[in-house]
């Protein structure tokens, strides 16, 4: 659920002008829209999870006089196919989408903009591609390091007790020693009952940690399967990335602007990962939302990210 006065701070419901199914040629079929303006300046938004996928609301925040909005589900998520898939599915892949992405659309360069897996994908995307990165805004950081991880497993336990126990305690008590494990084991059953009732208990875990507005806790269903599986896969895999890539390549970013949104109280992506970034990227703005956790949705963050929009297209 969201209060009216975040829907008001949105732009008004708009429909994709163009609509594609992007062929990668591995085995995946990538659904893209693209909202707005046709003339205006390209944007391409990468949800998070990974595994979550795109929804209307995105589209509502960017405005549709000026932005050529890009959208589109990632490998396994939303409306692109194989759903919840994970072959052909790493880091490595996903960038390689986004240029597809682009060159099938005709754009030379882009901002580039998301937030949690969104902002990982993000950042590792201008670090390898910066000449097509007009600049960035970003939102709840996430550097997909071990440590990260390791603090989403059992250190979220320390401000969300209660909803760990629940987490942990869906795990016999002889499997809980390695959570990710376990979980990956019930995620990956071909028995689709096992591994949706996984999915749901690792999706409740997530979204009951999102954001300090209980309302808009929510989750579950489909999407819920896309995500925990999706999760657990890159997770297991340290996201794909040499340790410390993101932070060790930081310098390819100097010089393109950057707009850095963090809750002060996310759980999820605490602020000590945005804080490293600004720290090695020096033309990047951070700004500490004090009243927000992780959603985008919370008033706090969702102003941040709007007055970024404005900001960026005059710097």
């Amino acid at each position: 659920m969201r209060s009216s006065d975040q829907l008001d701070r949105l732009f008004p419901p708009v429909t994709p002008f163009a609509r594609h199914r992007i062929d990668t040629g591995d085995g995946h079929v990538l659904y893209v829209e693209e909202c707005g303006n046709p003339d205006g300046i390209p944007v391409i938004f990468l949800h998070g999870g990974p595994g979550s996928g795109v929804s209307s609301m995105h589209r509502r925040m960017f405005n549709p006089d000026r932005y050529r909005a890009v959208l589109f589900d990632q490998r396994g998520s939303g409306q692109s196919r194989p759903f919840a898939s994970i072959e052909n599915n790493t880091t490595d892949h996903l960038v390689a989408d986004i240029e597809h992405i682009r060159t099938q659309l005709g754009i030379d360069s882009w901002i580039v903009f998301g937030g949690s897996w969104g902002a990982t994908m993000s950042l590792v995307y201008g670090i390898r591609h910066p000449e097509h990165c007009l600049g960035f805004v970003l939102r709840g950081v996430f550097l997909g390091t071990k440590p990260e991880i390791d603090w989403f497993l059992y250190d979220m336990r320390r401000f969300y007790p209660e909803a760990w126990e629940r987490f942990s305690h869906f795990l016999p008590e002889d499997e809980r020693d390695d959570i990710l494990a376990a979980y990956w084991r019930r995620l990956s059953d071909p028995d689709q009952t096992i591994a949706m009732m996984a999915a749901e208990q690792w999706s409740a875990y997530e979204n009951s940690c999102a954001t300090l507005q209980a309302e808009m806790r929510g989750g579950g269903g489909r999407m819920a399967l896309s995500l925990a599986r999706l999760e657990a896969h890159y997770f297991r895999n340290n996201c794909f990335l040499p340790p410390d890539y993101i932070l060790s390549h930081a310098n390819r970013l100097e010089g393109k602007p950057g707009y850095i949104i963090q809750g002060r109280h996310d759980v999820i992506c605490p602020p000590f990962s945005a804080d490293a970034l600004h720290a090695r990227w020096k033309s990047a703005e951070i700004t500490m939302v004090d009243d927000a956790g992780h959603s985008a949705f919370e008033p706090g963050i969702l102003g941040a990210l709007l007055r970024a929009l404005d900001d960026i297209t005059q710097a």
